[in-house]
């Protein structure tokens, strides 16, 4: 196979990011059917198809390899324009990262912080659920995730950072009036929950785990926002499993209360960031590394 157009996977990356050949087609300054016989001549150079013409425009597991390629040779090119060319302005090194909601919640803006502020950088933060960030890797919507998945992707590698721990807690309110016999199968049964949307499984995996109750035999609101947890707990709306960095103070000042205390559930949490980084976005992981270390240590 003969060297890759990139052209080609120019035209691949933006049709998939903006989800329509006609907005790829404006921004990469071509017409239409332009962008259309790149994507003909990309399938033809790789001999199968690199993307799916649905809605939503998806890429095939090829189209995916050729993004991931095509997302890094970018990278190292953002990394090389201001080393050759120091004294000329430079626009702002786009950086995604793909990390889980609880993170941002209690650390990951931490770890980021500096780096923003010394650094030209427009940052790109993929929210997904932990078991589901190295999917973006994969894709190369993102270089670096927050995963509870040890083993890395080919080209990529994994540092530990540390345990998050989760509770069950709602609010004393809250516990007299659904729990007034303690957490069990019934009184779970009539109790509202909390949970961050359909796909996230840490609740029903703590519940089926202690109580037995499938996520059918009982009622759980859905909640995009892990940050709101916390007040629709503390007004007794719901009871939630939360991580207990981000309830310190509301368990310290009997806002909140453990329902089910020595039954908390940990979840290791590892960094991971492709094999050839360097520059701005080493330095993003180096910070993600040791802050994530420093705040998830026991």
């Amino acid at each position: 196979m003969a060297n890759f157009d990139y052209k080609l996977l120019a035209a691949l990356a933006e049709v998939i990011e903006l989800q329509s050949f006609e907005l790829a087609a404006q921004k990469l300054f071509i017409s239409q059917s332009a962008i259309s016989q790149r994507i003909k001549a990309l399938e033809e150079h790789v001999g199968q198809p690199v993307l799916i013409r649905n809605q939503p425009i998806v890429a095939t597991p090829a189209g995916e390899q050729l993004l991931s390629h095509f997302k890094k040779v970018k990278q190292l090119e953002h990394e090389l324009v201001p080393l050759l060319s120091p004294d000329k302005p430079i626009k702002p090194m786009k950086i995604s990262l793909a990390v889980n909601a609880d993170s941002i919640a209690t650390w990951f803006i931490d770890a980021i912080t500096p780096v923003l502020k010394n650094h030209l950088v427009e940052l790109n933060l993929i929210i997904e659920h932990e078991e589901r960030t190295l999917d973006k890797l994969r894709s190369g919507q993102a270089i670096g995730a927050v995963s509870t998945i040890e083993k890395p992707l080919k080209g990529y590698r994994s540092f530990k950072l540390g345990e998050m721990e989760y509770c069950l807690v709602a609010s004393k309110g809250f516990a007299k009036k659904y729990f007034p016999e303690g957490v069990n199968q019934n009184s779970l049964k009539m109790a509202p929950a909390i949970s961050y949307d359909h796909k996230d499984d840490m609740h029903v995996r703590y519940i089926a785990k202690h109580f037995s109750l499938a996520a059918s035999e009982y009622y759980c609101h859905s909640v995009r926002s892990s940050e709101a947890f916390i007040p629709l707990a503390k007004q007794g709306v719901a009871y939630c499993l939360i991580p207990k960095l981000q309830i310190e103070q509301e368990l310290i000042a009997g806002q909140l209360i453990s329902l089910c205390p020595g039954m908390e559930l940990v979840e290791t949490l590892y960094w991971h960031s492709w094999v050839l980084v360097k520059g701005v976005n080493k330095k993003i992981s180096e910070q993600i590394v040791r802050i994530g270390r420093e705040k998830l240590a026991h």
